[in-house]
């Protein structure tokens, strides 16, 4: 068993769209339409063929209210690995990225917790 598709939810897909793939810089792999929404998945450009992001859309009412208690408790709701979180983060501080966490070191890991513009908080990590 491996795991083929993960998804963050998203007010708007085509604004999450434009920040999944020009911000962060993954790919657009599969674009479906599904009545007034999309099957929308973005890769990370290492890795063309892994693990699938869905930007899912968040109509279902127990969405917001999920997500609102997320962000106002400060707890990421996906992680993405990185080589370097302070060469990361500057990168995306330089495109206007707003960080609720700085990069700091947990152990042998550290992090940095950024806001993705479409209603999460996102977790970069380098072990």
């Amino acid at each position: 068993m491996r795991i083929v598709v993960t998804g963050v939810f998203v007010e708007d897909q085509e604004k999450a769209l434009g920040f999944y793939t020009e911000v962060l810089g993954f790919r657009k792999k599969e674009d479906a339409p599904l009545g007034e929404d999309r099957w929308l998945t973005v890769v990370s450009p290492e890795e063309p063929e892994g693990v699938e992001l869905l930007l899912e859309p968040s109509g279902h009412p127990a969405v917001e209210p999920f997500k609102r208690a997320l962000v106002e408790d400060g707890i990421p709701f996906a992680s993405f690995g990185v080589e370097d979180v302070e060469t990361e983060h500057a990168r995306l501080e330089g495109l206007g990225v707003v960080f609720t966490q700085p990069p700091t070191k947990f152990g042998d890991v550290t992090t940095a917790v950024f806001d993705d513009t479409c209603g999460n908080l996102i977790q970069i990590a380098q072990k």
